[in-house]
């Protein structure tokens, strides 16, 4: 086995809570068609996070090829409490006002930026995070803190050294939440030299302390940087392979071949505002925020400058 997992009490726990979040997005992307097929009307989903200050969620529901498209919308946690409730007590009307529209396509761009090698121009190491969020807030915490650390990395190293061996890439990726085109447009873009990017990380999880290091890597193109891997990720929590889970921007990449890596972060706050006019710049702590930047940039600079 490449992958020696060594987790403090709280990585493996930042495990569970991102496998029992992601679990409840999952109702809210797939949901309505699972729904449909068992011949509901309509769906409605509670919104993700333990509270929501009545707050509902929104993010993208994906109707599967065949399934009927019956209305769907998130209702807070409260309100979902509340009609469990009145469903356990008798047969509950609900009349829904939906008023949703697909707008037509606009041109956007991603914002790339480069801290060109010195010795090898051409292999290229990305950093990033995405620009677009979701409309009810300003997206503080998804995604402007991960493009924030994502810039300071850069403006860290280029002070340390401004002519590393390889080429260090930021990216503020485009349309993540809406669909992902950012991201896939880069890997068609650079299809033909995908293989030599080295690696490319994103930070996408919010303001959480980071609890370890998310891979997800062939065994072959991860062997020649596990030992860097290591020795960033075990002194906080240790390093974790997981194979289907690149992330939305990096998912074309990583079907090429590019090795995704995140942060693994302490999501509990994250999810009280994710997706909800709640994000906004006051919920950001810097202090957190802080202990990222000081795991993915060194991490960066490593992977620019391990020798092959």
């Amino acid at each position: 086995m490449l992958f020696n997992h060594r987790f403090d009490e709280f990585a493996a726990q930042a495990g569970r809570w991102e496998q029992a979040y992601g679990s409840v997005v999952s109702y809210r992307i797939e949901g309505p068609s699972r729904a449909a097929q068992k011949g509901a009307v309509a769906a409605l989903v509670r919104s993700t996070g333990s509270t929501g200050s009545r707050l509902p969620h929104t993010g993208v529901t994906e109707y599967a090829e065949g399934a009927r498209k019956i209305p769907a919308a998130a209702v807070t946690a409260e309100d979902a409490d509340l009609i469990s409730d009145l469903v356990s007590r008798g047969e509950v009307a609900i009349h829904l006002v939906l008023t949703p529209m697909n707008l037509p396509s606009e041109a956007s761009h991603n914002v790339i930026a480069d801290l060109r090698g010195s010795e090898f121009p051409e292999q290229i190491v990305i950093v990033s995070g995405h620009l677009d969020s979701w409309d009810l807030g300003t997206g503080a915490l998804d995604d402007a803190s991960g493009v924030g650390v994502a810039m300071d990395v850069l403006r860290i190293i280029k002070a340390v050294n401004p002519k590393p061996k390889r080429t260090i890439r930021f990216a503020a990726w485009m349309d993540e939440e809406y669909g992902g085109e950012g991201g896939r447009a880069y890997a068609e873009e650079h299809r033909t030299d995908l293989i030599n990017h080295i690696a490319a990380v994103e930070i996408d999880y919010g303001d959480g302390r980071p609890l370890g290091l998310s891979v997800c890597a062939s065994d072959d193109r991860i062997a020649p940087l596990s030992r860097i891997l290591h020795a960033i990720a075990d002194p906080v929590g240790g390093l974790v392979n997981v194979s289907d889970s690149p992330g939305v921007d990096l998912t074309a990449m990583n079907k090429a071949g590019v090795p995704a890596i995140s942060p693994l972060q302490d999501a509990r706050k994250y999810f009280s505002y994710h997706h909800t006019a709640a994000d906004t710049f006051d919920k950001v702590r810097a202090s957190e925020l802080r202990q990222i930047l000081q795991l993915i940039a060194p991490l960066v600079y490593a992977l620019a400058q391990h020798e092959d």
